[in-house]
Formats: structure tokens, C-alpha cells, sequence
């Protein structure tokens, strides 16, 4: 499992980051966090609950950062938050207000049927295979840094994310409206 380097592994010669310039780079990385956050949690309040808790543990944790790739520490720190979370969770399961009253809002922005049909796709992988996509498909990383930031070999990284592409074309398949055809 990953976890957030000890204050004794910072690399030798490395100097403690400057609190701007560090908090700016933390700024910036606030709007690829929040998606990696929504893919995680499911839900965008829960996904921007996960997303505060994480700059907020960065940010209070910036002593131990190694001065090495900060983009990969504080997605390491987001992927341990989730998962410790989601461990809180079944263990000890709740029920949204908003479900038992029936005041949830739609969401009205956008093309709501692809929307939707993507989130359903998205929700339907195991929060493994989810990470993963997310990571390399969205997020842009290669298998070697989704690898060290998950702690899984390099081909495991490969595996789910090949599952995790052939669940996601098997559920958007499954709702076509209109059978697709090849040409004759």
C-alpha cells in the first residue's frame, strides 16, 4: 500500500520547500485532485470532501515531502485518504439523508444521457481498476508512476487497466439505444 514518505527518507541535500512557491504548485495541481477525487468518492460532494481532506494533509504535511515529484506524493496521499475511507465505510455503512427524504437535485449541465451513462460505467469498476484508469487514461501518468504511487507492479498496473477499459466498452455496449452495425 502507498504511503506518504517518513520525515527521515527526504532526499540528502534537498531543502525544505519554500511555503509559496510550494503552496502554488499544490494551487495548481487542485483541479486534476478534484477529478481524480469525483472518480474515487462517486459523488462530487463526497469527491470534494475527499479533495479538501487531501491539500489540507499535504499542506500539513509539507515537511515530509522529499522534494521529488509532489503531482505523485499528493495523489498517493488522496488514494491512501480513499481508501482508508472506504474501509471506515464498510465497516461502519450509512445512509445519505438526501435518499431517505428524496431531495436530491439533477444535474442539468451537459448531454445528462452520456453523462450519466459514463458515471454508471465508471461506478461499475472496482475502486482498483477506477484508480487505475483514472491515473493513466485521465490524469495523463505512465504505468511506472501509477505503479509507484499505488505500490503494485508495473504489470498489474497494465492488467487492470486493461480490464478496467474492456468493463467499461462491455457497460457502455450493454445501453446502446441503437444496435451498431458493420458495414456490408
Amino acid at each position: 500500500m502507498p504511503h506518504a514518505p517518513d520525515e527521515g527518507s527526504r532526499v540528502r541535500g534537498a531543502s525544505p520547500p519554500n511555503a509559496e512557491t510550494f503552496e502554488n504548485q499544490v494551487l495548481s495541481l487542485v483541479p486534476s485532485l478534484r477529478r481524480y477525487s469525483r472518480s474515487l468518492a462517486k459523488s462530487d460532494s463526497d469527491g470534494e470532501d475527499l479533495l479538501q481532506d487531501c491539500v489540507e494533509k499535504v499542506l500539513v504535511r509539507r515537511g515530509q515531502w522529499r522534494g521529488i515529484n509532489l503531482r505523485a506524493w499528493a495523489f498517493t496521499i488522496m488514494t491512501n485518504l480513499y481508501r482508508d475511507r472506504h474501509r471506515r465505510l464498510i465497516q461502519h455503512p450509512s445512509v445519505e439523508l438526501d435518499d431517505t427524504l428524496g431531495l436530491t437535485a439533477e444535474d442539468v449541465s451537459g448531454d445528462p444521457l452520456e453523462k450519466t451513462r459514463l458515471q454508471q460505467a465508471l461506478n461499475a469498476l472496482t475502486p482498483d481498476y477506477r484508480a487505475v484508469l483514472m491515473l493513466v487514461v485521465v490524469e495523463g501518468y505512465a504505468y511506472q508512476d501509477v505503479a509507484d504511487m499505488l505500490s503494485i507492479p508495473i504489470g498489474t498496473v497494465m492488467s487492470r487497466l486493461s480490464r478496467a477499459r474492456r468493463q467499461m466498452a462491455a457497460h457502455l455496449a450493454e445501453d446502446n439505444i441503437v444496435t451498431l452495425r458493420r458495414p456490408k
